[in-house]
């Protein structure tokens, strides 16, 4: 149970994945790494730090998140655990649309959950 929930909340879990209108992909390292520098990824409840040199840090619904990621391929793949549970590994599409990151897991094939640049 925790588990899903956890998943619900930070490991994608929100609806199927589709193509939002005025959507871009966001495809090389450095795009992503010029959006998110300097700049938390939020939503309700969640506040993350997704740092340029791979780390990620922050808190869900008070709970410490923290994590690791890389580029491959022309996705962003993450390691992240949710207090000390660990949500493993997953590999996902990156869109962006104005201010609002789009995170698709399982290589774009996935759910989806979008995420506010402040």
């Amino acid at each position: 149970m925790t588990r899903l929930f956890l998943a619900a909340l930070i490991a994608i879990q929100l609806a199927p994945a589709a193509r939002a209108e005025g959507t871009s992909r966001v495809a090389e390292r450095d795009e992503f790494v010029q959006l998110i520098q300097g700049r938390a990824l939020t939503r309700l409840g969640i506040n993350l730090n997704v740092t340029p040199d791979g780390a990620i840090t922050g808190r869900a619904f008070g709970t410490p998140v923290k994590g690791a990621w890389r580029w491959q391929s022309g996705l962003f793949c993450r390691d992240l655990f949710f207090g000390d549970e660990d949500l493993g590994p997953n590999c996902q599409v990156v869109e962006r649309r104005g201010d609002t990151l789009r995170f698709i897991a399982d290589e774009g094939r996935g759910d989806y959950a979008d995420l506010r640049l402040k």
